[in-house]
């Protein structure tokens, strides 16, 4: 994954490989069969997706709990 700057005054989160600013897009995420369409900055280049840490160390992980718990 491309990893971007963090947001800041200065301007967008920008794509290190392509140096473009990341973009909202969707985005399927599959785990274990299943896949789920979210809405996360992407480069519209490359179109490497940037998750942020919150995102998926919380709301991911507990998806993938419930999935695997099934």
């Amino acid at each position: 994954m491309t990893v971007p700057e963090k947001s800041t005054r200065e301007g967008p989160m920008v794509c290190l490989k392509c140096n473009l600013p990341l973009q909202p897009g969707k985005v399927a995420i599959s785990y274990l069969g299943s896949s789920f369409p979210v809405d996360l900055p992407k480069c519209p280049g490359c179109g490497q997706v940037y998750v942020e840490e919150a995102l998926a160390l919380g709301k991911m992980a507990e998806v993938e709990k419930l999935l695997e718990d099934k």
